[in-house]
């Protein structure tokens, strides 16, 4: 998974192509019990580009699509927002799957 580099990045990805991004943070319980599976998520989608988003870093960036809990999903799709998998509850494998599969 690719890591967010800059608020600029952001907006480009957003805009161009087919983009999740995952919500996270180093500290997150919720998020690193995610981690090992998300290698096998993206094989299984490889329509979509993944970012890695890390909510410390880029807070403006939640703040301003309304994320306030982690881990979550956002997916675009030239700049369309697809859906979106927003709250503070861990999220299972299936549960991602099954998200990405109603976009």
């Amino acid at each position: 998974m690719e890591n967010l580099q800059t608020l600029e990045q952001y907006d480009v990805l957003k805009n161009e192509g087919k983009h999740i991004f995952l919500f996270s943070a180093t500290w997150c319980g919720d998020c690193r019990v995610i981690e090992p599976i998300m290698p096998e998520i993206e094989a299984k989608f490889p329509e979509f580009t993944f970012i890695y988003v890390d909510r410390d870093k880029y807070i403006d960036v939640c703040v301003a699509n309304d994320v306030f809990g982690i881990p979550s999903f956002i997916a675009y799709d030239n700049g369309k927002e697809l859906g979106r998998f927003v709250s503070k509850d861990r999220k299972t494998q299936e549960q991602i799957e099954e998200f990405i599969q109603a976009l």
